[in-house]
């Protein structure tokens, strides 16, 4: 009873990962899980994958933690999941990798690790994101409006969630302008659990429109916020 929130969360994003793929007529794919942590998800991902579909999948999860990758090598092991494997890593540092990723999921990766884990997936043109934030601290600590605007502001419960709301409505702009064709959807209901929003992107190579930089400099001026994602991508230039 204690994992039915947890269960449902990784059943129904197995479920969208399913729609997406019914047609997939490639016979391998390969998936990085960032922030993967005890990877409940990624064992299921990995079963879907070869013993429904039959499909060659090669799974790579990254977790900060030493004792949560060590011991989810111990259950690949047991289990003889061959092509999966854990490794220590930070997601900020991670900006390339050596062979070619279809997809990228992430399951409430804390705060920023989203961005960065988004930033991999644009930088390296992967063509499936499927990403769920969870805590959103960082412009709910630099948010702030002299304006108008500022009425969304004045109590701490509609500024937490006006940021988080805010942070992900950037973070999906920055998607299409760099050729994402991108949508949001309730992947599960909120008594499971409050943070339920998927971020799902599929790479287009859609050029963006001049005004969508313009508009999205706009909004991030009016509410005087500097995110991850933007910053990221301003080293870039």
């Amino acid at each position: 009873k204690s994992k039915y929130d947890k269960f449902q969360q990784i059943n129904r994003f197995v479920e969208i990962i399913a729609d997406e793929f019914r047609d997939y007529e490639k016979d391998d794919i390969t998936i990085i899980d960032f922030g993967c942590g005890k990877s409940y998800l990624t064992f299921v991902i990995y079963y879907y994958f070869t013993f429904i579909r039959k499909i060659n999948v090669k799974i790579m999860g990254f977790d900060l933690k030493d004792d949560v990758v060590r011991h989810c090598n111990e259950i690949a092991e047991k289990y003889n999941y061959k092509n999966i494997r854990y490794i220590t890593g930070d997601i900020s540092k991670i900006e390339t990798c050596q062979e070619h990723v279809d997809m990228i999921i992430t399951l409430h990766a804390c705060d920023t690790a989203t961005d960065y884990a988004l930033f991999f997936a644009i930088k390296n043109k992967i063509k499936y994101i499927f990403s769920v934030p969870c805590c959103q601290h960082e412009v709910n600590k630099q948010i702030s409006n002299k304006n108008e605007f500022s009425i969304l502001l004045q109590h701490g419960l509609y500024k937490e969630r006006f940021s988080a709301i805010l942070t992900d409505a950037i973070r999906c702009e920055v998607l299409q302008n760099h050729g994402y064709e991108v949508d949001v959807v309730e992947f599960v209901d909120f008594e499971n659990t409050p943070k339920n929003a998927m971020i799902r992107g599929k790479y287009k190579g859609k050029k963006a429109s001049p005004e969508s930089n313009t508009n999205l400099q706009k909004l991030v001026d009016e509410f005087n916020i500097n995110p991850t994602i933007l910053r990221l991508f301003e080293k870039e230039s």
